[in-house]
């Protein structure tokens, strides 16, 4: 295999860029090359990195520096990991400028959680294109180990086994190579999801809109945290460029799914990303007194108001189940309930398992891909894993058929899914949490 020993990473600014500098450094023991434009955003990116492995033993390991530096790094390096921003233009830029300087034994992988990886390789040379691949780190990387590898048709096989092999037994990821699609297998699932709720807060909005809908598809239902909390969490401006590209790059039975809702490109638009800008669908707003109150975005009237906490029924009763450990009577409840804010949970599970199952046989190389991907890179009930607990309970392929369109069954040919359909490695009662 392959002695990686010295890494530089271009755009370590950025938060996945300084990230995975720490998980090089600290796993890989490499030497890491922090690039970003000017050397101070390189230092303070160092001490992001090393906060985010918990490991200062690595601080001697992590080299900031600016892009005048970067001749010198690329020459030294034997493996150079891009990580610039979610743009096509600036990554193939970049790709350009690392090219001038590779060693002829070196690799080359984007970070890219979507853009074609065989489109960035061709502003490669042809000799050097054999060595270039994507590398898709889920963030955080510390806490999400899950790695989705994707070589283009020119990638060498060999080089390819090795990098998986370096990336599973030396940085400890969870490794699914996959085909170059967009956004692979986990953003197209999980931003399915994601935006499949941004327009259900629009369709409901007289009830309530984004905060509603969290309260209907929170952490109990098999998510470390409600879908709209996470595209906060993501950034909403990454979350329109992962849609947007899915969008406008495949065509399949969900193709309407991934249309972006207005308010969330008013939010853009005016600067209101999420986590990052402290606005956007949620926010901490400190009053006069110092009291600090969490609150939402009123889709209706375009200003923010307190969060609701909701009070379902069903929610209330599934959570009561799973404190006491019985799972089969929360999903009994949740089966069974008639309540319009029930029905919107078990649809979206549903389609969740449909799609991700769909995504996985056409995208990835087995059905067991989505459970990987979803389990270790979102931390989200795998969708083998919610087979398996519905189908202690009831018919799977009954409660699809009860429960769905015809229409989307029969568009995703389902009778041929459910013949591949296998019980999970996962143990699905982990992701569900009794709390709202």
């Amino acid at each position: 295999m392959r002695n990686i020993k010295t890494i530089t990473v271009v755009g370590a600014n950025g938060t996945m860029g300084s990230n995975i500098c720490g998980i090089f450094a600290a796993f890989g023991n490499a030497k890491v090359y922090m690039v970003s434009r000017d050397i101070e955003k390189s230092q303070e990116a160092a001490l992001k990195a090393v906060k985010s492995v918990r490991a200062a033993s690595i601080v001697d390991n992590l080299i900031p520096a600016s892009y005048d530096m970067l001749d010198k790094c690329v020459k030294e390096s034997d493996l150079i990991f891009e990580s610039v921003a979610e743009d096509l233009e600036i990554k193939l830029s970049i790709t350009k400028q690392i090219a001038k300087s590779l060693r002829n034994d070196a690799i080359v992988c984007t970070g890219t959680s979507g853009l074609s990886i065989t489109t960035i390789s061709q502003t490669l040379p042809e000799s050097v294109q054999d060595r270039y691949l994507g590398i898709h780190f889920y963030n955080p990387p510390y806490n999400l180990t899950l790695c989705e590898v994707i070589p283009t048709q020119n990638t060498d096989k060999q080089l390819l086994n090795e990098v998986k092999t370096y990336l599973s037994d030396i940085l400890f990821r969870t490794v699914v190579e996959m085909k170059d699609c967009p956004a692979f297998i986990g953003n197209r699932i999980g931003f399915y999801f994601i935006n499949n709720a941004l327009q259900f807060a629009e369709k409901y909005k007289h009830s309530g809109g984004i905060d509603y809908i969290d309260a209907i598809l929170g952490p109990f239902t098999g998510r470390s945290m409600a879908p709209l909390v996470t595209s906060d969490f993501v950034g909403l401006d990454i979350c329109k460029a992962i849609i947007d590209n899915i969008y406008d790059n495949t065509q399949d039975y969900a193709h309407e799914a991934f249309i972006l809702p207005d308010f969330v490109k008013k939010l853009i638009n005016q600067g209101s990303f999420g986590r990052k800008t402290n606005g956007g669908l949620y926010k901490i707003e400190t009053h006069d007194n110092g009291v600090k109150s969490r609150q939402v975005y009123n889709i209706i009237t375009n200003m923010y108001r307190d969060k609701t906490c909701y009070g379902f029924p069903f929610v209330e009763q599934m959570i009561s189940q799973f404190e006491i450990g019985n799972y089969k009577s929360a999903f009994e409840v949740l089966i069974n309930d008639s309540t319009v804010e029930a029905k919107i949970c078990m649809e979206f599970l549903l389609q969740y398992v449909v799609y991700a199952l769909y995504i996985s046989i056409n995208v990835g190389h087995d059905i067991m891909a989505a459970d990987d991907v979803m389990a270790m890179g979102f931390h989200w009930c795998p969708p083998l894993a919610l087979v398996d607990a519905f189908s202690e309970i009831t018919d799977f392929e009954e409660l699809l058929m009860e429960r769905l369109p015809k229409s989307i069954l029969e568009q995703v040919k389902m009778e041929n899914i459910l013949g591949k359909i296998k019980p999970s490695k996962y143990d699905y009662r982990p992701y569900f949490k009794a709390i709202k």
